[in-house]
């Protein structure tokens, strides 16, 4: 999601499928079955939206992150007796998260690693040199969906634990802080889910002892991950200067 940057899509997704979540609940299905049901659609629409002449995949995020939130809302507010509320549903509850959501977190890190270890040559070519990547004969649209379900699909296991909106800090800022302190894409995806790891245990330790909410926490954690990583790089080419 960093790398190709996605991070706009995923925090369209993340608040778009409010209304997925909300139709699951109205008809008794499993939420985080109804927000990847919406996932896929969203993504279907997004595409197509961004295939509009002068329009883009920014504009088709944009549209969908505020018309899927607002569509949640009110059918929340049409049914106010449903499970599922605004407040939660943004920030989460990891001390609630069920053998369920473990079970499908777990199944979406092993696809996760199948897919990396099959196909990850190909999406980092496609990445880093998409020009290259044509002229070798490949075609750009597999990769492009097959990352995208990924990143759904993420999102979507991670909305339980801290929300929809906080998913994105968790996905994100590890990612991003692995990023300035490895120095080859491919240990970028273990640095990453370490300090995604230690992002989620010092959150809930914080959460625990400050009395707070732990989503929030979780993420106020990933984020100081990634002000170190900044300011470890900083002092690292301040060095680098003063050496030469």
């Amino acid at each position: 999601m960093v790398l190709r940057r996605r991070t706009f899509f995923a925090q369209a997704l993340t608040h778009a499928t409010f209304p997925g979540a909300i139709g699951a609940a109205m008809l008794g299905w499993s939420i985080p079955l109804g927000a990847a049901i919406a996932s896929v659609v969203i993504v279907g629409i997004m595409t197509l939206i961004g295939r509009v002449k002068r329009q883009g995949s920014q504009v088709a995020s944009g549209i969908l992150l505020t018309a899927g939130f607002a569509l949640g809302v009110t059918l929340q507010a049409l049914n106010p007796s449903l499970p599922v509320h605004v407040d939660s549903y943004l920030v989460g509850s990891i001390l609630t998260v069920t053998t369920g959501d473990l079970v499908l977190a777990t199944s979406v890190l092993g696809l996760a690693v199948l897919v990396l270890a099959v196909f990850g040559k190909q999406i980092l070519f496609s990445t880093f040199d998409v020009t290259g990547y044509r002229a070798a004969g490949y075609r750009e649209w597999p990769i492009e969906v097959l990352t995208l379900a990924l990143i759904t699909a993420t999102v979507v296991t991670a909305m339980p634990a801290v929300g929809a909106i906080l998913a994105i800090a968790l996905i994100a800022a590890p990612a991003a802080a692995a990023r300035l302190v490895t120095r080859s894409a491919s240990h970028i995806f273990v640095v990453a889910p370490v300090l995604g790891a230690v992002s989620g245990v010092s959150g809930v330790l914080l959460s625990r002892s400050l009395d707070v909410a732990a989503g929030p926490a979780i993420a106020l954690c990933a984020a100081a991950l990634f002000v170190v990583a900044l300011l470890v790089r900083s002092l690292e080419r301040m060095w680098l200067r003063l050496k030469t």
